[in-house]
């Protein structure tokens, strides 16, 4: 008897489609900020050089790209930056026309950021949503009533946030590697590469660990990226950490499907405390231990610039 029901349990799942579940549960979307232009650039790099390099990592990714359309009028260079990344498939979403700090602003300073910088992206948007806004330095205001006249500003115009769940800094290799590449430093740039690597495992790690403890799961992250040279040259091994770490590379929009993010997807709702950080702070959760870079990527190649903008 036990046979015969094992034959026939057998026979109706070869006759039955079922749907495979994912290998892994973990999801990342990725978001590139600074289109387009994020300098200091070495030697020989252009803006074209730079968008083709990250844009070709990203090529059959779903991803997004923050646009300060002000390089586009200031900087003729950087014109064909946009079309570059749509042409590989791409979403462009908005990152406010100058990326200036919104606690430096007025309300109507920042309205004014997030409108001149929709015809830039709603003509080279290529029909994609476009709708959604990265504050620029991730500064959401100086208080919380700046912060939620600026979220009532988004709600308006139909824009939704594009939050950060990962990061490590990635914008601080972009100034030493402009430094060691004009100083032909080819140990110090394999320096970099190390730091870099090292700075995104213990990215992933912080994350993770600050998602279980605050939600008691792995939400979908949301990583963030810059459009830089250094970006360019480690994206591609930067995608294959990712993958060998067992994560899926989701839209951003799926991402932020998550209950997670309904503040963000949302802004007319009441803002919760921003990101991971701030609400594991919020909970009296303490934060893990993670290199701090800083030092040593401001002595490495001296002589060159020295900062670029987060």
């Amino acid at each position: 008897m036990r046979r015969s029901l094992l034959l026939l349990c057998t026979a109706l799942a070869s006759c039955v489609s079922v749907p495979q579940q994912p290998t892994s549960k973990l999801q990342i979307a990725l978001t590139i900020d600074d289109l387009p232009l994020h300098a200091p650039y070495p030697p020989g790099d252009t803006p074209d050089s730079v968008a083709a390099g990250v844009s070709g990592a990203l090529k059959g990714l779903p991803a997004y790209g923050f646009v300060n359309a002000h390089w586009v009028a200031d900087r003729p260079d950087t014109a064909s930056v946009l079309p570059v990344w749509r042409a590989a498939g791409l979403s462009l979403g908005n990152h406010g026309w100058t990326h200036r700090h919104l606690s430096e602003m007025s309300v109507d300073q920042f309205e004014d950021e997030l409108v001149r910088n929709e015809a830039v992206l709603a003509r080279t948007s290529g029909g994609s949503d476009w709708h959604w806004f990265r504050y620029p330095f991730l500064d959401e205001g100086k208080d919380e009533q700046q912060r939620a006249a600026a979220r009532a500003i988004l709600a308006k115009r139909g824009y939704k946030i594009a939050a950060v769940t990962m990061d490590f800094s990635d914008w601080a290799w972009t100034a030493p590697y402009a430094r060691c590449s004009a100083a032909k430093d080819d140990r110090a740039i394999a320096e970099l590469e190390r730091m870099y690597v090292q700075a995104a495992t213990e990215g992933m790690a912080f994350a993770r660990q600050l998602s279980r403890e605050v939600y008691g799961r792995d939400i979908p992250y949301v990583v963030l990226l810059h459009e830089s040279p250094f970006e360019a040259r480690m994206l591609p091994r930067l995608i294959a950490l990712y993958r060998s770490a067992g994560f899926r590379f989701v839209s951003l929009p799926d991402a932020e499907r998550d209950p997670a993010y309904a503040d963000q997807t949302n802004p007319s709702l009441p803002a919760e405390p921003k990101g991971l950080e701030g609400k594991a702070i919020a909970r009296g959760i303490a934060l893990p231990a993670r290199t701090d870079f800083s030092a040593a990527l401001a002595a490495i190649c001296p002589g060159g610039p020295t900062a670029s903008i987060p």
